[in-house]
């Protein structure tokens, strides 16, 4: 009889498989790479750029790029654009990350023929008409004056742009960024970023042979390059320094916290470890942050740490937001758990807890074959494989309290971190 005051018996998480993709590249430059699940009635294709930037680096054009593409075209207009995909039940997606721009297209197998030749016009034929660029200019604009009312942005800019600088990764827009905005330099941009030697296609999902030959046709025989590819400079992040910023505004009910420091990313040895030590430190539900600060005091609703892996850098981040009573009391407690985390060796149950919640969220993860594509999209673009994985699983498996110590000592240290706060102190 199942005796329920006994939990389950835990039983270890073994490799992960991972399905690897069927490469292709074509004589314009394009790298395709497919999943396929025959069984999948569902296509995502995603169009994935390269960011480039010119110098002094302006990531609101690529932002902006990225918005725009969906705008307006020499054959449609961005009704009509609207119009083709909504009419299969599709969706056409712009995305933009610091590194990338993306567009992706979801679309069900029988109708993706019907609706990819507008994701070509899209990539192809953008014009970024000037009155959709005001429309943009203007609401981007409101939508700051609202952003910098809030404390856990400020902070969040404030943040960025210490560790990073006047480089993609540390400048937030201004109101006279987006004034600066003109159609000729977007233009140009689009004109260099988007073409077939730039970018990547993912294919997931149900991809047939027939899906391939369309793909073909539109993206291969009828995409040529507009341009030689330029590719950007690696951003020169200004040499960091570990300082204390504090924005007082007196009608704050709460302080916005942010502490960090740049970090490796996931190209370094030390990055499987070093997640490992965050998600016992504040990066889930269960982690000291969040057992101290909201459960123990009630300072906050919730609380976490973080690290980031770009293409060019890292960081490691703390972000809460605390009564203003409390704001001094919270930067003292989160003091204590560094050296905690560095003084003492954490106990065996917490190191066996942390391992099986990130080898179990991985194998979650791993739903469908989109997620698969997921996984490969992570890796790729740091020049690393799915190999990747089987290094990182195996040191979350040998992962030791000793090892915790050591790259608590090495990477966690309170006394390095900048300190934002803006709210009251």
């Amino acid at each position: 009889m199942l005796n329920r005051k006994e939990a389950p018996a835990q039983h270890p998480i073994e490799d992960i498989t991972l399905i690897h993709p069927e490469e292709l590249t074509f004589d314009n430059g394009l790298k395709v790479f497919v999943f396929r699940s025959d069984d999948q009635e569902l296509i995502k294709a995603e169009f994935i750029f390269q960011n480039l930037f010119a110098s002094p680096e302006n990531p609101l054009l690529n932002t902006c790029l990225s918005s725009m593409l969906k705008e307006g075209t020499e054959l449609r207009t961005s009704a009509q654009i609207a119009e083709d995909i909504d009419f299969y039940g599709a969706y056409l997606v712009p995305e933009y990350s610091y590194d990338h721009t993306a567009l992706t297209l979801y679309s069900l197998r029988k109708y993706f023929a019907d609706v990819v030749p507008v994701a070509q016009d899209v990539l192809k034929n953008s014009i970024i008409p000037e009155a959709e660029l005001v429309t943009f200019v203007r609401n981007n604009k409101q939508t700051l004056q609202v952003s910098m009312r809030k404390n856990d942005y400020v902070a969040r800019k404030l943040f960025y742009n210490h560790i990073f600088g006047e480089t993609r990764y540390g400048v937030t827009p201004s109101e006279e960024n987006y004034n600066s905005l003109n159609r000729e330099d977007l233009f140009a941009l689009y004109r260099k970023q988007i073409q077939p030697q730039n970018c990547t296609l993912i294919l997931s999902g149900g991809v047939t042979e027939d899906v391939l030959a369309v793909i073909r046709d539109l993206f291969v025989t009828d995409w040529d390059n507009n341009d030689t590819l330029t590719l950007s400079t690696v951003p020169e992040v200004p040499a960091f320094e570990p300082k204390e910023f504090v924005e007082e505004r007196e009608d704050a009910l709460q302080s916005a916290l942010r502490l960090g420091m740049p970090c490796v990313n996931r190209t370094h040895v030390d990055f499987p470890a070093l997640q490992f030590v965050n998600t016992l430190f504040g990066g889930y539900f269960g982690s000291r942050l969040m057992r101290n600060i909201r459960e123990e005091k009630g300072y906050t609703y919730s609380i976490g740490s973080a690290i980031a892996s770009l293409q060019h850098g890292g960081f490691f981040t703390i972000a809460s937001e605390v009564g203003v009573e409390v704001t001094q009391n919270t930067l003292d407690e989160i003091k204590k758990e560094f050296d905690v985390l560095r003084q003492e060796l954490a106990p065996n149950e917490e190191v066996e807890l942390v391992r099986n919640y990130i080898l179990g969220s991985a194998l979650g993860s791993l739903e469908s074959i989109f997620s698969h594509a997921d996984k490969f999209k992570s890796v790729y673009f740091y020049g690393l494989d799915l190999d990747y994985y089987k290094r990182y699983n195996k040191v979350i498996r040998n992962m030791t309290a000793e090892h915790v110590q050591e790259i608590a000592l090495q990477y966690f240290d309170f006394e390095k971190m900048l300190k934002v706060v803006v709210g009251k102190k």
